[in-house]
């Protein structure tokens, strides 16, 4: 009767843990991981992907061969360089025609200002000339001179107006010269103007290449995407040949490991919540030598996906552990879902096995009929 009545205490007051497991489960850091993908295709000159080393944002992790494109870049910048002299002489040169230019708009040359003084000065004394002739004539009428001295005083006056009216030639052709090589100037000038914007555009087309080139060249520099410790490394050698796109390495940011396992909707949905206390085992890590690593449930997937219901966990940390928690190890998870007594568990197996029954007899009874 004794060992009835412990039995039956136990079969009503003991609890028994269930638990839900899957080995669908591995371990992550809770920061993104960086893939490192090669971003051309080309031959390696220079690794230096090592397993674990720490690396920092922007270190140069591969090298691919980029002589061409070096080759390509040392001829344009030369090529840019003679544009950028020659653009500074021609602007030199346009500066010196445009200060001309304006010198001799402002103030005529001397040929033609000493031209013009002569020929104001024959004005005067052509009209000089025209007066003494009418003294002349007054005077000749009362008797007063001669005839010849009026005759040589006409002949004065057409001398003076001839050489007033040369001059005036004169000064016409040499505003006339000036303007033809003011405009031979202006000219001369636009074709200046016409060669910069022509090695203007030249220069603009060769920096872009110039740009493109070094955009090139910097792409066959594999760089860290972040800081951290590479992982998952691809065997490369020196002078082979790698795809674009083709996986290189990871970086592993410093970040809190955590553990993430994927369970059947069935086992998952309306069972597993957080803060459930579960237990990790790691493949490489037998369980008797090693033990498991304690975690709780920190977030459960409310709808599958992919036909899994995704578990966050925690990792509990335990200082006499010898696991090494590492990104990427496998390993199975048990959660604790709930804690029942045997009676429960009892009658819960009954009500399967006849609800296995019942459906057992109707099916046959459906095959009868």
């Amino acid at each position: 009767m004794l060992i009835l009545a412990a039995w039956a205490a136990w079969l009503l007051l003991a609890r028994v843990p269930l638990y839900e497991v899957t080995d669908a489960a591995r371990l992550e850091v809770d920061s993104a991981v960086h893939p490192v993908d090669s971003p051309v295709s080309g031959r390696i000159i220079a690794t230096h992907l090592v397993m674990g080393a720490d690396v920092q944002a922007g270190d140069v992790l591969i090298e691919f061969d980029s002589k061409t494109e070096r080759l390509q870049l040392n001829e344009e910048q030369a090529q840019l360089s003679t544009l950028s002299a020659q653009l500074s002489v021609l602007r030199d040169e346009i500066a010196a025609e445009t200060q001309s230019l304006s010198q001799t708009e402002q103030a005529p040359p001397v040929a033609l200002a000493q031209a013009r003084a002569r020929q104001q000065e024959a004005e005067a004394t052509a009209r000089l000339a025209v007066e003494e002739v009418k003294r002349l004539v007054t005077l000749h009428a009362q008797g007063l001179v001669p005839e010849l001295l009026l005759l040589r005083g006409r002949a004065e006056q057409e001398k003076s107006r001839l050489a007033a009216d040369a001059l005036q030639l004169e000064v016409s052709r040499l505003e006339k010269d000036q303007r033809s090589r003011e405009k031979d100037r202006q000219a001369h000038l636009e074709n200046l103007r016409r060669q910069v914007a022509s090695l203007e555009g030249d220069s603009g087309t060769r920096r872009a290449t110039v740009e493109r080139l070094q955009h090139e060249i910097d792409r066959r520099l594999v760089r860290a995407p972040a800081s951290g410790k590479l992982g998952d490394v691809a065997e490369l050698r020196i002078g082979g040949m790698v795809r674009e796109g083709e996986k290189l390495g990871a970086v592993l940011p410093a970040g809190t490991i955590r553990a993430v396992a994927e369970f059947l909707p069935s086992s998952a949905l309306g069972r597993i919540r957080s803060g459930q206390p579960a237990r990790l085992r790691l493949e490489g890590f037998p369980w008797a030598e090693y033990g498991g690593v304690s975690a709780i449930v920190s977030n459960a997937a409310g709808e599958p996906r992919g036909g899994k219901v995704r578990v966050e966990l925690v990792i509990e940390p335990d200082p006499t552990s010898a696991i090494p928690l590492q990104h990427g190890l496998p390993g199975t998870v048990e959660v604790e879902v709930e804690r029942v007594s045997p009676v429960v568990l009892l009658l819960r197996a009954a009500g399967r096995r006849l609800t296995g029954v019942i459906g057992t007899a109707k099916t046959q009874s459906s095959d009868g009929k």
